[in-house]
């Protein structure tokens, strides 16, 4: 019998599963990895931050490169291997200026895959963009809940092998990529950006979007440290990730009719204002069954932000700046927003604590105002 290939969005969503693996032990543990290298709160932020800052610089042209070309998949797959390399590479690095550049390399090489394969799905005919990408959702909870599990039975250094394997994965989960829309862009002599780099409502967009994912960085960084100080178990920790998570993937399982309902617009205005209640109550909060609770909203502060932000983009852009579209707003998002709040908040969190969460708040809130605007610009809503 001839073998039938796996339909694109089961291959999308290992691709989403793979991607999320990685995230899923990096983010809430990556901290607590750099901590018992002997980094402190500030060194970490600088760590974390470098690596933002450098898919700024490297995003928007490997963008450009995809729509000229009309190579996605190919440059997925080659920047897959250039993180697996990297991450492997850490095993060894010694001082804090090494782990800083090599960190940083595959950092860049990992958050650059992310736009590209929202491009490829996004043009995809039939293809339910929230229900491809929960299974990256999914992946994330059970590596947070793994994640957990290897630092109550020992030592963070486990966590470095861990990421290694599942950049792994993500390479062949690479190779699988359906090669949707390729070329599609190839016969074009100019790059897909300058179809939205004079596009003001673009701009706006953008900032209003980054906003919204910049207030999690305090989360993000100093979630998992925050809530050791409180006495808190790994394991329960890793729980309390995977709870906001679960709340995610219910959301992304309705997006459509959420989408019909709300519009993008509506999605991300909804996500600003859970983030104002979020943040206000995080650092006031101290119970295990408020922070569970304050969790919940992360289906809406993250998800119909995030979801309602794609959907703008699809919605928008022409097919032949899809690429560059998405990796410029992911550089706009990951630096000038949430690569400077992730700076400050290494010194929020280490003067104030907990009590520097509702900072976070006022971010929410230029979010909410910001998607207020763009409702009165047109379409899209």
């Amino acid at each position: 019998m001839r073998s039938v290939p796996a339909r694109p969005a089961a291959r999308l969503s290992a691709f989403y599963a793979a991607a999320f693996l990685v995230t899923g032990i990096q983010l809430p543990f990556w901290p607590v990895w750099l901590a018992g290298r002997g980094l402190g709160p500030k060194e970490i932020a600088l760590v974390l931050t470098a690596a933002i800052w450098a898919n700024v610089l490297a995003a928007p042209p490997l963008g450009m490169l995809a729509d000229r070309l009309g190579r996605r998949r190919a440059i997925m797959v080659a920047l897959a291997a250039v993180a697996l390399s990297a991450y492997a590479a850490l095993a060894a690095v010694a001082g804090f200026a090494a782990l800083l550049l090599v960190n940083a390399l595959a950092a860049t090489a990992q958050s650059a895959l992310m736009p590209l394969g929202n491009t490829i799905t996004l043009s995809g005919p039939g293809l339910d963009y929230g229900r491809i990408r929960l299974w990256g959702s999914l992946s994330f909870i059970l590596a947070s809940l793994v994640g957990g599990a290897v630092l109550g039975a020992g030592s963070a250094v486990r966590v470095l092998p861990l990421v290694i394997g599942a950049s792994a994965l993500l390479l062949l989960a690479c190779l699988a990529v359906p090669p949707l829309a390729e070329r599609r862009g190839a016969h074009h002599r100019r790059p897909g950006l300058s179809a939205v780099a004079g596009d003001k409502r673009f701009w706006l967009f953008a900032a209003t979007a980054s906003v919204l994912q910049a207030s999690h960085q305090l989360y993000y960084g100093f979630g998992t440290l925050y809530w050791r100080s409180l006495g808190y178990s790994d394991a329960v920790i890793g729980a309390l990730w995977a709870e906001g998570v679960v709340a995610e993937i219910l959301l992304f399982w309705q997006g459509s009719r959420l989408l019909a309902r709300f519009g993008p617009l509506g999605l991300m205005a909804l996500g600003g204002g859970a983030g104002i209640l979020r943040w206000g109550l995080m650092g006031l909060v101290s119970s295990q069954s408020g922070f569970a609770g304050l969790q919940l909203l992360h289906a809406l502060t993250f998800g119909a932000s995030h979801l309602g932000a794609m959907l703008f983009l699809a919605r928008t852009i022409p097919p032949s700046a899809a690429a560059s579209a998405q990796t410029l707003y992911a550089a706009i998002s990951s630096g000038l927003g949430s690569g400077l709040v992730m700076l400050a908040a290494g010194a929020l969190y280490g003067a104030l604590g907990g009590t520097a969460f509702p900072v976070m708040a006022l971010l929410s809130a230029a979010g909410l105002l910001g998607t207020l605007r763009l409702r009165h610009g047109g379409a899209a809503r």
